[in-house]
C-alpha cells in the first residue's frame, strides 16, 4: 500500500497522512460496493497482497465472474 500512498501523495498533494486515509477509504468502498470476492480482491491489491499485480487481480476477477 505505500506504493499507493506515495502515488497518490505525488499526483495530489496530499501529505502521506490525507493519502493513507484517502487508500483506505477507496478500499473500504470496494468491499462494500462490489461482490464479495472482486471487493476483497480490490483490497488485497491496494494492500500489496496476492502477488501476480494487476494481471493477476484481472484473472482473479474473471474467476469470480465465471468468464
Amino acid at each position: 500500500m505505500e506504493e499507493i500512498i506515495k502515488f497518490v501523495t505525488e499526483k495530489t498533494g496530499l501529505t502521506a497522512d490525507q493519502a493513507k486515509s484517502a487508500v483506505e477509504a477507496i478500499k473500504g468502498f470496494a468491499k462494500e460496493k462490489l461482490p464479495p470476492g472482486i471487493g476483497d480482491q480490490v483490497s488485497d491489491f491496494l494492500d500489496g497482497k496476492g502477488g501476480g499485480g494487476l494481471a493477476g487481480m484481472a484473472e482473479g476477477i474473471k474467476d469470480k465472474l465465471g468468464l
